[in-house]
């Protein structure tokens, strides 16, 4: 028996979140593919879709202490909730870091990595809409794993690289940075994914 009861407008903040997240990738690896020049143009929207996520989440947790009944338990909507923030927090703070370290060129490595976020939040959005659809979350989810697992490796090999190079002490320290940014953005993906197959389990 599935015992999911409907509650649109959970579901509806959800979407709202990772049309954000979607949007804020997107914007992430535009920025990245234009080189500084194209991060510095994307700053500020960037900015902007953050503030856009925060606001969504406090109107979500606001409902949530109002609500008596969910459409499944409350911690798992707090943990869901608060797990995209997370994606778009470090979003936000690759962004405003590229920037601020003034980055250029942008390294091909970096911008595959964009590749790899962007591909996760997309398949994020499609589990949110099975989840809600009460279909199987699960091909959607292991697609965000082996983003990560294929993000990770990516990362260990451009920071081995890089540490036989002859880079300059202050841009090794600002690439590395990028880099570890840039894998755990998909860490964080990989963790709405493992909350999402998590309720699935108790609810579908």
């Amino acid at each position: 028996m599935n015992l999911l009861p409907k509650d649109e407008k959970f579901f509806e903040y959800f979407h709202q979140q990772s049309d954000i997240l979607c949007q804020a990738s997107s914007l992430l690896l535009s920025g990245l593919r234009g080189g500084y020049g194209g991060m510095r143009e994307v700053s500020k929207r960037m900015e902007a879709l953050e503030r856009s996520g925060d606001d969504i989440t406090h109107r979500l947790f606001d409902r949530l202490r109002k609500t008596f009944i969910t459409p499944f338990d409350p911690e798992d909507i707090q943990a869901l909730a608060a797990a995209l923030d997370d994606v778009l927090d470090t979003l936000e703070d690759t962004t405003f870091r590229i920037v601020a370290y003034r980055i250029d060129p942008i390294p091909g490595a970096a911008v595959e990595l964009g590749e790899m976020i962007a591909n996760s939040c997309r398949a994020l959005d499609k589990a949110l809409r099975a989840l809600e659809k009460k279909d199987s979350v699960v091909e959607d989810c292991v697609e965000v794993n082996r983003l990560e697992d294929e993000a990770d490796a990516v990362e260990r090999t451009v920071l081995a690289k890089l540490f036989r190079s002859d880079t300059d002490p202050v841009s090794l320290i600002k690439l590395k940075d990028l880099y570890e940014l840039l894998e755990s953005t998909t860490d964080r993906c990989e963790d709405v994914a493992d909350v999402i197959q998590n309720i699935a389990v108790k609810n579908l």
